[in-house]
C-alpha cells in the first residue's frame, strides 16, 4: 500500500484546480489591466475549476481503475452533477445576485441603508464549464496517463 502523497489521481485533479485558478487570475489582469487576487482563490469565471477537478478526476480514476469500472462510473456521475449544478443553479444564484444588488442600489440612492452586497460571481457559463472540463481531461490524462 503506498503513500498518499503517491496517488495520481488526486494531485491530477489538484493540479487541473490550482492551475484552472491561475488562469482566472491571469485572465481577470488581461480584461481588467490590474490584479484582482480574489479570481486566483475565487468561485466563478473562466475557466471553471470546479469542472476542471472533477473532471481531471474521473479521467484519472477511468485510467486507472478502467472505463468500465464502477469507481469511474461514480467519478463520472458526480462530475456531470457538479458541472450542471456549475452552470445551472450557481449561474442562476449569480444573476439573482446581481439583480438584488442592483435593486438594492437604486432603492435605497438617496437614503442610508447598510447592506452586504451580494456575491455576483458564483456560477459559470456552459463554455466556462465546457473550457474547464476540457481543461481537467488534459490535465489528468497528462499526469495520471504517463504512469
Amino acid at each position: 500500500m503506498g503513500n498518499f502523497s503517491d496517488n495520481t489521481v488526486f494531485w491530477s485533479a489538484f493540479f487541473a484546480w490550482l492551475i484552472a485558478q491561475g488562469l482566472k487570475g491571469l485572465l481577470a489582469l488581461y480584461k481588467h489591466k490590474r490584479w484582482d487576487f480574489r479570481r486566483f482563490v475565487g468561485a466563478g469565471g473562466m475557466p471553471s475549476s470546479h469542472s476542471a477537478f472533477v473532471s481531471a478526476l474521473a479521467t484519472g480514476v477511468g485510467l486507472t481503475d478502467g472505463w468500465a469500472s464502477t469507481s469511474f462510473a461514480l467519478a463520472l456521475v458526480f462530475s456531470l452533477i457538479v458541472m450542471y449544478d456549475a452552470a445551472g443553479v450557481r449561474l442562476a444564484a449569480s444573476k439573482q445576485a446581481t439583480i438584488l444588488n442592483k435593486m438594492m442600489q437604486e432603492f435605497f440612492d438617496e437614503r442610508e441603508f447598510h447592506h452586504e452586497r451580494l456575491k455576483e460571481l458564483i456560477g459559470h457559463t456552459p463554455v466556462e464549464v465546457i473550457v474547464g472540463a476540457l481543461l481537467g481531461i488534459f490535465i489528468g490524462w497528462w499526469l495520471v496517463g504517463r504512469i
